[in-house]
């Protein structure tokens, strides 16, 4: 095997922590570097003995870094820091915003490109694996429709909003699909849902002491594109309970493509995820496109990309006569 693609994570949450595990089952990678806003940036306790580096210093590793993957939170940290490090380095994120990813894209796409780097955004699996879902219904069965039901499972994004809030000292918040939606989808009925008809959201909260709880409630259930479209539950609990009930941050969800062809032939196109850990199987992903980040960089290519533009032998380490073998 020939030279390992240098990868560094910026962000050391759940995300950044399943990278570093992760990372190590790619013999064609490793593990150069930790960036984090924390000061001293030593002070952060890491699994792995690369360096930790505090981000303000981050450009000085452009030389050292092939790929760098963001692990910041959607609602702050991208909207800042995806432009800033797309301009140094090649980059891949999960960005989930769904409402505003046009505006993303548009703004990485700009800074990529002045710094002749690739950057594919909104990586994982939604968006993401099931992005590729929904296209490939509504190419191969055009005359039908698709849905996308979440959970049950914690929301990683939604659970970093709910701890952007001033006061909130923790917080997991898990996505429930209504059963009987789903089964309408199943059945080939066709129903026009609204967001709210499809999931519900449950908060579980940890708070500083003297906080309103009333007054954080209403700041989740009215968060926009996170929790005002939808029927939320919020309970306080302890950091104590938090950790002991909620700490297992399984997820999963479906999409379901349902359509005709010829004279009423129905047919019913269904992908599933269930996933014991919804960080790290979001860090395998987010893996692999890091990889096929490096090989569009090295081959002079520039830009943002989403995962509807990357070839899907790019991201395994095989090479493509070796797929034809195995997989055709």
């Amino acid at each position: 095997m020939g030279k390992k693609i240098r990868v560094a994570v910026c962000g050391y949450g759940n995300l950044g922590r399943g990278v570093e595990s992760e990372i190590a089952k790619n013999p064609d990678m490793e593990l150069v570097a930790v960036f984090t806003r924390r000061k001293p940036a030593e002070s952060l306790q890491t699994r792995s003995s690369v360096p930790v580096i505090h981000v303000d210093e981050a450009l000085g590793w452009k030389d050292k870094v092939d790929v760098m993957i963001l692990c910041g939170g959607s609602k702050d940290d991208l909207p800042e820091q995806g432009p800033l490090f797309a301009k140094s380095f090649n980059t891949v994120d999960s960005f989930d915003t769904h409402a505003k990813i046009p505006e993303y894209y548009a703004a990485i796409d700009e800074a990529a490109k002045s710094g002749n780097n690739i950057s594919i955004i909104s990586i994982g699996w939604d968006p993401g694996l099931f992005t590729l879902i929904k296209l490939y219904g509504g190419a191969f069965v055009p005359e039908g429709k698709t849905y996308a039901f979440w959970g049950k499972g914690v929301s990683l994004g939604h659970s970093e909003a709910i701890r952007t809030i001033e006061g909130v000292e923790g917080a997991v918040q898990y996505t429930i699909p209504v059963d009987s939606a789903m089964e309408r989808v199943r059945n080939g009925e066709n129903p026009e849902l609204s967001t709210r008809e499809k999931h519900k959201r449950i908060c579980y909260v940890a708070v500083s002491p003297g906080v309103d709880k009333a007054v954080i409630e209403e700041k989740i259930k009215t968060m926009p594109y996170y929790f005002a479209e939808y029927d939320t539950t919020v309970y306080f609990v302890s950091q104590e309970e938090l950790k002991a009930d909620h700490a297992k941050a399984m997820h999963g969800g479906n999409v379901i493509h349902t359509g005709e062809t010829g004279e009423g032939n129905k047919h019913v196109m269904e992908f599933s995820l269930k996933l014991d850990s919804n960080p790290e199987f979001t860090s395998s992903v987010l893996i692999a496109y890091a990889r096929a980040a490096y090989r569009l960089s090295t081959g002079g290519e520039s830009g943002a990309r989403t995962i509807l533009d990357i070839p899907p032998s790019l991201l395994a380490a095989d090479d493509p006569e070796e797929l034809r073998r195995k997989l055709l």
